[in-house]
């Protein structure tokens, strides 16, 4: 016998019924399911009757239950073969099923677990073990509950993190451009010596930056920088230290000195570094650091004047295919007010290569954990030996990448300056 169903606003929405506590009891017996139907009554059940298992199915499908009490043995669709017809009704509740038999064997027993049953009840059925396994079904179903509230919410928040990541990737992919641009010429020549560089965040954005502008008509500046840590704090100082050494903006280049006849000079190399140190330490007020080469090309001697500050060694690889590096280390800036740097003089003969590297390339770990260094740095240079500008660049690269098994865990970047000469110069 079929109970009165729900009102369909409660049908509707099974969190509403399930404080009923429902069950549903099918057996062929209309004397067994009058016993187990009064017992769970008075137990404070909503009974649900069926007299088969087609019957039974039938009612799952447009009432779901969570709690099934069935008989197994019965005409047509036995109690196991209804259990195994309800576990194929997609349903996002779990249905806890115990199977009423006189079997005892261990293997009908493992029969019934196999074609989905949880539990089972012996005939006849003592009261007492009907409330036990009845109470174990609604722990499980409580559990399963919890675990499918748990589910949901962790699903909605990760959906919601999804949302926040994408919205950060598209910022972070547009910030990348925007970094991008500030190195927009990646080479040229000057007519004594080319420039070209190069720039590879290991993320989105990096805390990397290479430029170069021209000082007067036969010298140029060149630099490198590296700003600790990485990611958009990073970022954020190599743009506005970029503006601290725009070629666009010689007013603000805080490399250029004005003359009183109004033309630019420039800033020794030293000084330079010196006042980058203090108005990191005093203007911007930030825990970031940078580490810092700078170099100053005169086009017509090749004479170059250079400040290094915690920077690598700039590398200079002459005509004949030997490298040298340059400078005694020095201290980062922004990190000590009464930091001194050492300036350091070299000169270039056409043919010659100056080359400036963040710490990307020389700590740039193998598979086995072995950094590249300047040895490396030194055998690579000589593998790029037959390229130029770019080129050169690309290849010195790609062969990092071999050594590093194609990982860059740090940004990689780097200024080349390839000295030609000019007619009648000193060099």
């Amino acid at each position: 016998m079929l109970q009165p169903a729900p009102p369909a606003e409660i049908a509707d929405r099974p969190d509403l019924v399930r404080p009923e506590r429902r069950v549903m009891v099918v057996d062929d017996s209309r004397v067994q399911r009058k016993i187990l139907s009064t017992q769970l009554s008075r137990a404070g059940f909503l009974v649900t009757e069926a007299g088969t298992g087609a019957e039974a199915l039938e009612i799952c499908r447009r009432h779901p239950h969570e709690l099934v009490i069935s008989d197994w043995m019965m005409p047509g669709l036995s109690g196991l073969e209804f259990c195994r017809a309800l576990r194929e009704i997609d349903s996002d509740r779990y249905v806890y099923f115990i199977l009423l038999t006189s079997k005892s064997e261990s293997a009908e027993i493992a029969r019934g677990l196999d074609g989905g049953a949880d539990d089972f009840l012996t005939k006849p059925v003592n009261g007492d073990e009907l409330r036990a396994r009845i109470d174990a079904g609604e722990r499980i179903l409580r559990m399963e509950r919890e675990l499918l509230e748990k589910n949901r919410l962790l699903s909605s928040t990760l959906s919601e993190l999804q949302r926040l990541y994408d919205s950060v990737d598209r910022d972070l992919q547009e910030a990348r451009k925007l970094q991008q641009s500030l190195v927009r010429e990646r080479n040229r020549n000057f007519g004594g010596a080319e420039v070209s560089l190069l720039l590879r965040p290991s993320g989105h954005v990096g805390g990397d930056l290479v430029g170069y502008f021209p000082i007067n008509a036969t010298r140029i500046g060149v630099f490198s920088i590296d700003v600790s840590g990485h990611g958009i704090t990073s970022a954020l100082m190599t743009a506005r230290i970029a503006g601290y050494l725009s070629g666009d903006s010689p007013e603000q280049n805080l490399a250029l000195v004005q003359t009183h006849s109004g033309s630019y000079d420039a800033r020794a190399p030293e000084e330079l570094a010196k006042m980058l140190n203090q108005m990191i330490l005093r203007e911007m007020q930030t825990e970031t650091y940078l580490t810092l080469a700078y170099a100053e090309l005169d086009l017509a001697t090749g004479d170059v004047a250079l400040v290094q500050a915690g920077h690598p060694h700039p590398a200079v690889q002459r005509a004949n295919g030997a490298v040298e590096f340059l400078g005694a280390g020095g201290m980062p800036i922004g990190l000590i007010e009464a930091a001194t740097y050492e300036r350091v003089e070299t000169r270039l003969a056409p043919g010659d290569r100056l080359l400036l590297m963040s710490d990307g390339v020389t700590e740039a770990e193998n598979a086995s954990g072995a950094q590249l260094g300047e040895d490396g740095l030194a055998i690579l240079m000589d593998r790029c030996g037959g390229s130029a500008g770019p080129d050169y660049l690309e290849t010195l690269i790609w062969h990092l990448s071999e050594f590093s098994a194609g990982e860059f865990l740090d940004d990689v970047s780097a200024a080349l300056v390839e000295f030609q000469g000019v007619p009648g110069g000193r060099a």
